[in-house]
């Protein structure tokens, strides 16, 4: 009986010390119990978009009682994993994150995990389940389908259009790019004469909008995979006088809500990242006072149409009453 109990003894012990691993439907042994810091790291804040992921967050978290630190990764994925390893050596109780990389991003999320550091992604997802707490982003494909049934409408189901796609690395990218062929693709009299990459970017999506319109002067309209690139492909086409071109994009920033409202670019989908970012925060302060948010890890958030007739109700990604 006595070789038993200290049997049972030691077992106990080790599963008590994490010798057979540990989930996220429990607490960590490793996790500071102290920390109150949680560390936002987003995309760079030239893009007010993700601007608005890391004030919101930040300000979340100061209403709960957090301290806060914000990083700006720049898409590098190194950066980015530079910041999750200045997390981890500060302790924080969690990371609320918008990744560099869906594939990218993987080792920095178990990294922290191993660390005790729960991590909850915002806006981008990641290729893997179970290493992140939550997951949580725009239905993007949703989202964009409401856009591309508006820009069908808008060109009278014909003409040639042009396309500007986001990072490759971005699984937004793909998944909105899809979404605007799968209702697009329906009307064959209209023509998709070129598609490019402005990875994002206002700078690039102007740059790369000259060339186009040099090769394909009749075209009639412009998806894009962002606001920044909508408001580059307008700025282009402005320059060219080509300012009728029905140019739409996706995201919901104020930019973008002002260019509708003078008459320009004619629609986006807005994300809401700002309750996103907040949902980030309170479902992180759920898991930390009770080992789990009780709701599943990835959740979507649907998108909503704006345009002339709503825009004005839109401000720093969200909609009023």
């Amino acid at each position: 009986m006595k070789k038993i109990v200290l049997l049972l003894l030691a077992g106990l012990m080790l599963c008590s010390s994490g010798a057979f691993g540990w989930s996220w439907g429990k607490k960590s042994k490793k996790a500071s119990k102290s920390s109150n810091l949680i560390v936002i790291i987003t995309p760079a804040h030239s893009n007010p978009f993700f601007k608005t992921e890391a004030d919101c967050a930040a300000a979340r978290a100061k209403e709960l009682g957090y301290t806060t630190k914000v990083y700006v990764h720049d898409d590098d994925a190194n950066k980015q994993n530079q910041y999750i390893d200045l997390a981890i050596s500060d302790k924080a109780a969690a990371i609320i994150l918008d990744n560099a990389g869906a594939d990218a991003t993987v080792s920095a999320v178990k990294k922290a995990k191993k660390a005790g550091i729960p991590t909850f992604l915002i806006d981008r997802e990641i290729n893997t389940t179970g290493d992140a707490v939550a997951q949580i982003v725009a239905n993007n494909y949703q989202g964009v389908q409401l856009v591309a049934e508006y820009f069908v409408e808008l060109m009278d189901e014909k003409g040639e259009y042009v396309e500007l796609t986001g990072l490759e690395s971005d699984t937004n990218a793909g998944v909105r790019s899809n979404s605007y062929h799968d209702v697009i693709d329906q009307y064959p009299d209209m023509k998709m004469v070129s598609q490019q990459t402005a990875r994002w970017s206002q700078p690039e999506a102007y740059s790369k909008m000259e060339s186009i319109i040099q090769a394909h002067p009749n075209i009639k309209g412009v998806i894009c995979g962002n606001d920044t690139m909508a408001m580059g492909a307008m700025a282009a086409l402005k320059a060219a006088k080509k300012d009728d071109v029905i140019v739409v994009g996706f995201d919901g920033s104020n930019d973008v809500r002002d260019s509708i409202l003078s008459g320009e670019i004619k629609a986006t989908g807005l994300q809401q990242a700002a309750r996103i970012a907040e949902m980030a925060v309170e479902q992180a302060q759920q898991y930390l006072k009770t080992g789990s948010t009780g709701l599943p890890e990835k959740q979507l958030v649907d998108c909503v149409l704006i345009n002339k007739e709503n825009a004005r109700k839109l401000d720093n990604f969200a909609m009023s009453k």
